[in-house]
């Protein structure tokens, strides 16, 4: 987006120029360091439903985050007024802020040797997500509900099929010398059919697809194809009675058994002494059969970025090898708590203190395809949904609501529902039987196909 008047005014250049005159004011205001992050973004989305539009949004923004620190004390601001006076205000309450908090003997950027960004193209943008016209794309989402309906006659109704596009970019600076940018984009489809069963009960399911390109979406019709298969497996499911089985997670489930291990391996639940995992590293944690990484290089991935939110070069930390806890995932400040070092793992907000976030995270594959694992099951469940989160950190105990199939005599057998599975991390980590060889990226956090054995199913 071209900058408007108003931001002419305030400086005159690229919008480079604009984050670096920003810090540079903030320290002339009285910081003794400064960082400023400018996003911008635009994104469309719509909804159908039964063929008819729903929803139809289009929207923009623009807003600037300034975080100032006056020795060990630190303030941080933000806002979407960029005009001169909006700026001043801007610089003025986070330098007024900062001399009224408490000092933090941890607080402060990481040194100018420590700054840096991923060269090349990191394919994180692509124009085509916005070269469809309007019309099209409420069209992409009208054939991807159209084909989930025409799939069975047992699809009769439909919560709708969507399409949405967003472009975004950021510019970060700081005081000690670096000045990044980066664009993005995206675009989805998806379908969400509903059917009904045998004795009228009726189950919805959903499937999508989401890349940075327009060209790498998968088509509106095999989306809703796959979005009535899944919807059609759930009919006339049945409960199951309390047992302990083996509990298989299907590839875009069991990435939320990962996000378990990443709330555990966060550098501020650590330094809080609120993980499972404090003071385990060098120690075997998890089967040799577990290799756990974390990568914001890899090209055109959603956890992929040059630089994280403190300005450090984006990079590949090995967390978990061959079961043995190598890494925490720290920023610069949980790195000084932990008198170790940051993995480039800072996250960033417009206002606040940076946090921690993950990059690419995935679970290294194994060599058993899933109906290898699946052979292998005489009784047991193969996990479709989980409902709602229930992981404690501290403790590694974990319950989820769930639905699936379950499995009997090496196959899938029929759906099931209103379960729950329990475990504790601690020993789910451990007793990981069968890895898949089916990795797919269906977001940041990736797992294959993963069978755990010995949980709890809570039933009738």
């Amino acid at each position: 987006m071209p900058p408007t008047d108003a931001r002419m005014q305030t400086t005159v250049g690229t919008d480079q120029d604009f984050v670096a005159d920003l810090v540079n004011r903030a320290v002339r205001a009285g910081a003794t360091d400064a960082e400023a992050i400018y996003a911008e973004g635009d994104e469309f989305e719509t909804e159908v439903r039964l063929g008819q539009v729903e929803t139809l949004k289009e929207s923009g923004s623009r807003a600037v985050g300034l975080r100032v620190l006056i020795g060990q004390r630190s303030a941080s601001t933000s806002s979407s007024d960029l005009s001169p006076d909006g700026i001043e205000r801007l610089i003025s309450g986070a330098i007024s802020l900062a001399r009224v908090t408490s000092e933090d003997p941890y607080a402060g950027l990481a040194e100018p040797t420590e700054f840096g960004s991923v060269p090349g193209d990191l394919q994180l943008f692509h124009e085509d997500v916005y070269s469809l016209p309007a019309a099209e794309r409420i069209e992409y989402a009208r054939r991807a509900e159209a084909a989930a309906m025409a799939a069975d006659a047992r699809i009769t109704n439909s919560k709708g099929g969507s399409f949405e596009a967003a472009t975004g970019r950021k510019i970060f600076a700081n005081s000690r010398g670096f000045v990044g940018e980066y664009r993005t984009s995206y675009c989805s489809i998806a379908a969400q059919p509903i059917a009904q069963g045998s004795h009228g009960v009726m189950q919805r399911d959903y499937w999508f697809s989401h890349a940075r390109s327009l060209a790498a979406l998968d088509s509106p019709e095999s989306v809703g194809r796959e979005a009535a298969r899944r919807a059609l497996r759930r009919l006339d499911a049945r409960k199951v009675k309390t047992q302990r089985v083996p509990v298989v997670f299907a590839p875009e489930i069991a990435p939320a058994i990962l996000r378990e291990v990443l709330h555990a391996v966060n550098g501020d639940a650590i330094y809080r002494n609120a993980s499972f995992l404090c003071d385990k590293l060098g120690e075997r944690i998890a089967g040799e059969n577990i290799t756990i990484v974390d990568d914001s290089t890899l090209p055109g991935r959603f956890g992929t970025r040059p630089f994280d939110g403190e300005g450090l070069p984006a990079r590949r930390t090995l967390v978990l090898e061959r079961g043995t806890l190598h890494n925490y995932l720290l920023n610069t400040y949980t790195a000084r708590k932990l008198q170790l070092h940051s993995t480039g793992n800072a996250s960033r907000g417009l206002a606040g203190a940076p946090g921690i976030g993950a990059g690419n995270f995935w679970l290294e594959p194994g060599t058993q395809s899933p109906a290898e694992i699946l052979a292998g099951i005489s009784n047991g469940l193969y996990v479709t949904e989980l409902l709602g989160h229930g992981g404690n950190t501290v403790t590694g105990d974990y319950s989820s609501g769930a639905s699936g199939l379950w499995i009997e005599n090496g196959a899938l057998a029929y759906p099931v529902e209103e379960i729950t599975i329990a475990g504790n991390m601690q020993t789910m980590l451990l007793n990981v039987v069968a890895i898949g060889n089916d990795l797919i990226f269906y977001g940041s956090a990736a797992c294959p196909t993963l069978c755990i054995e010995g949980m709890t199913i809570a039933g009738e």
